[in-house]
């Protein structure tokens, strides 16, 4: 396992898909390939929590058997996927990165890995991620933090951050992660891949085990844009099993996906290059935003005002709906019960003390107080009103320009303990993700340049509500100019 700078080019949906269909490799063959790399650096990346070798096969060999006898196969057949551990697959482990979920085999599939399944994916195992979801380095999961596959003493952002280090390191095809306040596009650039937000509504989040609902979102990871495009389309789409799916048509985000920039207008808001990028991160960002600029763009300097209110908005909005959310996890109906408890209270009390870590108790205390009585109204009836405003500011913009460029990241991947003790350093980690999140609105990571360490950083592509197709068409064209 290399300890710095990983530069090896990823395997491709579209390139598999084009070799299973013309009998050059098999889906065998790249599960095999997959669970090889898994074998190999798992025990280090610890990027996955489970394995289903036997389901994973035999999914394969199912694949192989359609397509030698010439049946119809889905957009995905024999693509190999790894699947964050707060969706469920029946029959599949589902911590959510907690002990008090240890055991848990949910007897039910989530609907967007129903979507792979049925359009052909084999699926791998089970990705590690922050406790349910709550962090921004995936050093908060109770099974041991993931490592950076591009340098192994750093971490590989969170809480997607298993998701996004099993593609960098060849461990799988495409992976599905889910996003908060930027659990996919920050884990996405810190270790290089491309990672997907999409519209609030666009994914059906049932099978997701909630951190906070008005938030998060199920999206894809891989190692291209168009491989990225090709899983959202798949996934994406109303479900009757979810009632804030949206009834959104959902488009070929392939088509068109190479028309290139010419002609749009990219918005740039001030208030994303303060204080606080790093100097190597605003380099790339600009170098990429002036390649732009001379691939046809017009640049358009942009405000997002009320930006600064953005992460204490979201953590006032997010620990609110994740204490409402975790009070189903009481030692009763499943996971963890302690043992040595002899009362009701002692039950609920004692489970909750040993079943959750620190960063998901913080959370729950913080969302309890800023829901109580007489704090109510101070704290999160005006965090949603701000969460109104910062939403204006973003359809205010997009009256103006088709997309909105920022860092995705202030910083590239930082070290392992850098910021554990310092849970407001670490929020400011996603400084740059949490407006959209809170806005509802698209957006994308996708790699723009290295550090001089030779660490990734990615470009943030913004996009309007339930225009994922213009999002893709940028973040294609700062694919194309990368090489």
């Amino acid at each position: 396992m290399m300890k710095k700078t990983l530069d090896v080019e990823l395997p491709r949906v579209k390139d598999a898909l084009t070799a299973i269909a013309a009998g050059a490799t098999t889906a065998v063959a790249l599960t095999q390939d997959c669970l090889s790399a898994i074998e190999q650096q798992n025990p280090v990346i610890n990027a996955f929590l489970s394995v289903d070798k036997d389901g994973a096969l035999a999914g394969a060999e199912r694949i192989d058997e359609c397509v030698s006898a010439g049946s119809s196969v889905g957009p995905l057949a024999g693509i190999p996927f790894g699947i964050k551990d707060v969706l469920t697959v029946e029959g599949l482990p589902a911590t959510a990165g907690s002990k008090i979920l240890e055991g848990y085999r949910p007897p039910y599939t989530a609907t967007a890995v129903r979507r792979l399944m049925d359009a052909g994916a084999v699926i791998l195992g089970k990705l590690n991620c922050d406790e349910f979801a709550m962090g921004s380095s995936n050093e908060n999961s109770a099974y041991g933090p993931v490592r950076n596959p591009h340098d192994i003493d750093r971490v590989p952002g969170g809480s997607s951050g298993g998701s996004a280090a099993a593609v960098a390191a060849g461990m799988a095809l495409a992976t599905l992660g889910t996003d908060t306040g930027g659990s996919i596009r920050q884990p996405a650039s810190f270790c290089g891949v491309v990672g997907v937000l999409p519209t609030y509504g666009r994914v059906s989040r049932y099978g997701l085990i909630a951190f906070a609902s008005s938030l998060d979102r199920i999206g894809p990871f891989a190692a291209s844009v168009r491989d990225a495009a090709l899983v959202l389309g798949v996934i994406a789409g109303h479900d009757l099993l979810d009632a804030t799916s949206a009834l959104e048509a959902v488009p070929d985000y392939t088509d068109g996906i190479d028309k290139g920039v010419a002609g749009m207008r990219l918005g740039v808001p001030q208030e994303y290059f303060a204080e606080g990028l790093d100097a190597e991160v605003r380099s790339a960002i600009e170098a990429t935003i002036e390649k732009l600029r001379a691939a046809g763009a017009q640049i358009v300097p942009i405000s997002l005002p009320r930006t600064r209110y953005a992460v204490p908005t979201y953590y006032v909005i997010a620990t609110a709906e994740a204490s409402s959310n975790l009070a189903r996890f009481d030692g009763v109906r499943y996971g963890y019960r302690a043992p040595e408890a002899k009362t009701l209270a002692e039950m609920y009390r004692l489970s909750r003390e040993g079943g959750f870590g620190a960063e998901v108790k913080r959370r729950i205390l913080l969302g309890t107080y800023v829901l109580s009585a007489g704090y109510y109204d101070a704290y999160y009836k005006k965090a949603q009103q701000v969460r109104r405003l910062l939403t204006d500011d973003f359809l205010a913009a997009f009256k103006s320009v088709d997309a909105i460029l920022t860092p995705t990241a202030p910083t590239p991947a930082f070290r392992i303990g850098e910021k554990t003790d310092d849970p407001m350093a670490m929020y400011l980690a996603d400084i740059y993700t949490v407006t959209a999140s809170l806005a509802g609105i698209c957006g994308i990571s996708v790699p723009c340049g290295r550090s001089r360490e030779g660490l990734p950083i990615g470009l943030q592509i913004l996009g309007k509500h339930f225009d994922e197709t213009t999002v893709f068409r940028v973040a294609q064209t700062v694919e194309s100019l990368q090489g």
